[in-house]
């Protein structure tokens, strides 16, 4: 009998196990369907989901700044690493006062764009030709304003590229994460087909998914999209609109990345300007130029401003190199010439240095005749704790290593800070494993 209902109470469990697992199984269905109806009414609320585009007269845009740097203090660096990271605090100082242009100028004559080996860059004007120099430099401002998620498809293997793993990130505001909800989004045309004959094409913006846009345009094109208010971003049928560069900036205030150009000579500084009325003010910088200081404070009003740096001679080699301007000096040049540092302890200034300085100096003289809304969408883009840098934490909870205890026991013993029995006796301090980290408390 008692073998008996032992094989009872097994059947029993049996069927108590085959009824668990048909009760997970329905669970599962049931978890999928339901999931399965969310993502379709995602799908049907961000197709069905407008885009709403604010349309601004010419007069309303927004005043830009614009910086010229010579092509050739690259030359002056001394080693291909050294060459990348003055590009790299080029590109810095750019991101940091929201300059909107960096124009790359070749200050030799014709002769030594001759002699010189020539490269060619594409930028907004099509494919340029110029000195390796130049080149490099505009190549290297172009990769670290590009937003991480879009370089592999720009920028492929070159040598020119190769030590920008040694740069300092830009972390500009543009730079999105893939979580970051936010309705402008800089990406790439795919060559992804459309159903049906109606004009459109694919963008990868970073998302899980591409997103549809309202034209039809050509493949590894980068554009600017604008997404729905509030679209859920897991969404796989997103629709959005392309926008010009400068459409995020108009409406939100944001700072959208430079825009980076290449002139032959310093006369194609001036007359090859993207803006159809050119540059309203002209600056030059030098330590023979007016003090910074003696001009009142929002002074030079602007719609285009733009500001020349010189190179390691300053700006008169690129004004005797220069064919086609018939100015005298270079003062004549500029609306103003200005010395940014009149009280100089260096004989020279490196240009990467008097970037920094200018734009500062200069930052409560100008008055822009349009100036950017005030953002305030921070919540919505990366901020400085979301770089992913963690940094040690310097407190009374810091834990230590016994160098006693590693020698008893050949093994590490963490410990925590001792506090001193005695204040007046000298206690030994446990040794830290990381080393000497005291330069950062």
């Amino acid at each position: 009998m008692k073998v008996n209902d032992k094989k009872r109470l097994t059947e029993r469990e049996k069927l108590e196990l085959r009824e668990r697992k048909r009760h997970r199984r329905q669970d599962r269905l049931l978890d999928r369907v339901k999931h399965e109806f969310e993502a379709m009414e995602r799908d049907k609320v961000a197709s069905a989901a407008e885009v709403e585009v604010a349309t601004v007269a010419e007069k309303e845009h927004v005043s830009t700044i614009s910086i010229a740097v010579p092509g050739s203090i690259m030359d002056n660096a001394q080693s291909p690493e050294l060459r990348a990271y003055l590009a790299g605090q080029i590109a810095r100082a750019a991101c940091i006062f929201q300059v909107d242009e960096v124009i790359v100028f070749d200050d030799c004559g014709p002769s030594n764009q001759v002699t010189d080996r020539l490269g060619t860059i594409q930028t907004n004007e099509g494919s340029t030709s110029a000195r390796r120099c130049c080149i490099q430099l505009a190549r290297i401002l172009q990769y670290l304003e590009c937003p991480q998620y879009l370089r592999k498809f720009f920028f492929p293997m070159h040598n020119d590229l190769k030590f920008c793993g040694l740069l300092n990130p830009l972390d500009s505001q543009h730079h999105l994460r893939q979580q970051s909800e936010f309705v402008f989004r800089e990406g790439i045309v795919t060559t992804k087909p459309i159903k049906g004959d109606k004009p459109g094409a694919f963008v990868n913006v970073g998302l899980l998914n591409d997103v549809l846009v309202n034209k039809t345009l050509e493949p590894n094109l980068r554009v600017t999209v604008k997404l729905p208010t509030g679209v859920d971003l897991k969404s796989k049928k997103i629709r959005g609109k392309v926008v010009p560069p400068s459409q995020p900036r108009q409406e939100t205030g944001i700072y959208w990345g430079y825009t980076v150009r290449i002139a032959n000579s310093l006369s194609q500084v001036f007359t090859k300007s993207p803006y159809r009325d050119g540059y309203d003010i002209t600056i030059g910088t030098s330590d023979r130029g007016k003090n910074v200081h003696e001009l009142e404070a929002k002074s030079l009003s602007y719609r285009h401003a733009l500001v020349v740096f010189g190179g390691v001679l300053g700006l008169d080699p690129a004004l005797e190199n220069d064919q086609k301007l018939t100015a005298d000096t270079v003062e004549d040049l500029f609306d103003e010439y200005l010395n940014t540092v009149p009280t100089q302890g260096s004989r020279t200034i490196r240009t990467e240095e008097a970037i920094l300085i200018s734009l500062a100096a200069l930052g409560d003289k100008l008055k822009p005749a349009v100036a950017p809304k005030p953002f305030t969408s921070f919540e919505a883009i990366p901020q400085s704790q979301d770089t992913g840098i963690k940094q040690y934490a310097f407190n009374e909870k810091r834990s230590k290593v016994d160098l006693n205890e590693l020698q008893k026991n050949r093994k590490l013993v963490r410990i925590a800070r001792p506090l001193p029995s005695n204040p007046t006796s000298p206690q030994p301090l446990p040794v830290d494993k990381y080393g000497d980290m005291s330069r950062f408390d």
